[in-house]
């Protein structure tokens, strides 16, 4: 079945690049060895057009099965670009986003760690002082294998106690602790906790700067393409239809800041004692377009 998938998904490809090419607007390139077009850069209209296009376009198979961002890798073959590399003039200026529109995945907006630097907050004191067994010690990793994996909201504390702070008096975004909104059926963790660095709160503490935060979060997705795809499956096929476009302008830090108070923006830590994945400012579903003053649905 597999084989027949990819070879309808190939024909089906080749079929829609045919379309693509006959079609001003669209640059088609791909990524392995059947794909050697070369890239298109755009303007910003002919990339509005460009999607407006793949939108009329209605069901388009996935291109990357198999692949969990194959939503937007298959809208990234189709428009031509590579992989988080948008060729229009000021692209450093502009994100291009994909998300599956029936998705409960949170949507990462930038990686940034946390104040103070030279600490290496993460590794250093959080994964040793407050971390707990992997799920895969003694297995896939080693023993002694930690993890410290919490995704952490501004509006309630998590089930180990930790919640994200905007403190306007300091322009500061904080990590704080709370032993006492510790979940019971962590008991055992707490104990251990109090044995490495007491129950006290986190000092020093985390932190990302007013400042910071602007340039990290503005530079990024200072404006942005936002398409989201309905998806249906066919026996093994899966389709995706980019139904929904927007233009994002503007990006306000306030609004940031008031989407971590509300709750539906997150920071997500990710490590293990092995590695660091990466801390992760993560956003609910739909929610993108209230990070922008200047919002326009295609």
């Amino acid at each position: 079945m597999r084989e027949r998938y990819d070879n309808y998904s190939d024909a089906r490809y080749q079929q829609l690049r045919l379309i693509a090419e006959d079609k001003p607007g669209y640059g088609i390139h791909e990524h392995d060895h059947r794909r050697n077009e070369r890239v298109r850069v755009y303007t910003k209209e002919s990339l509005i057009e460009a999607l407006r296009r793949i939108r009329d376009m209605g069901w388009i198979p996935n291109a990357r099965p198999g692949n969990p961002g194959g939503v937007g890798n298959t809208l990234e073959d189709l428009l031509g670009v590579d992989e988080n590399n948008l060729p229009i003039p000021n692209a450093a200026e502009w994100e291009l986003k994909c998300q599956r529109a029936d998705t409960s995945s949170l949507i990462t907006l930038f990686h940034m760690e946390p104040s103070p630097r030279a600490l290496r907050f993460v590794p250093k004191i959080l994964l040793p002082y407050y971390g707990w067994p992997h799920q895969e010690a003694g297995g896939k990793y080693i023993a002694s294998e930690m993890s410290f994996r919490q995704t952490i909201s501004g509006r309630e504390r998590s089930d180990r106690g930790f919640k994200v702070i905007v403190d306007r008096n300091r322009r500061k975004v904080c990590i704080s602790f709370d032993a006492r909104a510790v979940d019971p059926r962590h008991s055992e963790w707490l104990k251990s906790v109090e044995s490495r660095i007491g129950l006290g709160e986190l000092d020093p503490q985390p932190y990302w700067g007013f400042d910071d935060l602007y340039h990290k979060a503005g530079t990024k997705l200072l404006n942005c393409f936002y398409v989201q795809a309905e998806v249906k499956r066919e026996g093994h096929l899966e389709f995706f239809h980019y139904s929904k476009l927007w233009i994002l302008q503007d990006f306000s830090l306030e609004r940031l800041l008031q989407g971590i108070e509300e709750g539906f923006v997150y920071v997500d830590f990710d490590a293990r004692t092995g590695h660091n994945h990466g801390t992760k400012f993560r956003l609910r579903q739909n929610m993108l377009p209230f990070l922008y003053t200047v919002v326009q649905e295609l």
